[in-house]
């Protein structure tokens, strides 16, 4: 079975040079800012399901009920697209996170700390 691929950008960057502080917290922030990214899928997708709940629940709509369903499709391909996203860009940042790359910045902190 063939693997679907996301589109490539930008080509992936090699690290060539030691991490410094500033580019430690410049991980934090967009790991961070990663996670924020999946809570909004989540929160959009409970939206849709609540929406869809709503459309199901009133009589007076019962005749665009298939709103509802889509609704719930949307939902649903939401979330999935959200975790992907959220772990595929955990896994780049990841490499940046590495013993290689962090013993520089922690032997920088103990010369710092001395």
């Amino acid at each position: 079975m063939r693997k679907l691929r996301m589109p490539k950008i930008v080509p992936d960057y090699k690290n060539r040079e030691k991490i410094i502080l500033r580019d430690f917290l410049a991980l934090e922030r967009t790991t961070l800012a990663n996670e924020r990214t999946l809570f909004a899928y989540i929160r959009t997708s409970l939206y849709l399901i609540l929406g869809g709940i709503a459309f199901l629940k009133m009589e007076s709509l019962q005749n665009i009920q298939w709103l509802a369903y889509l609704s719930f499709g949307i939902s649903f391909l939401m979330i999935i697209y959200g975790l992907i996203r959220y772990f595929k860009l955990k896994r780049k940042l990841q490499k940046f996170y590495d013993e290689d790359s962090m013993k520089p910045f922690e032997e920088e902190q103990k010369q710092d700390d001395e």
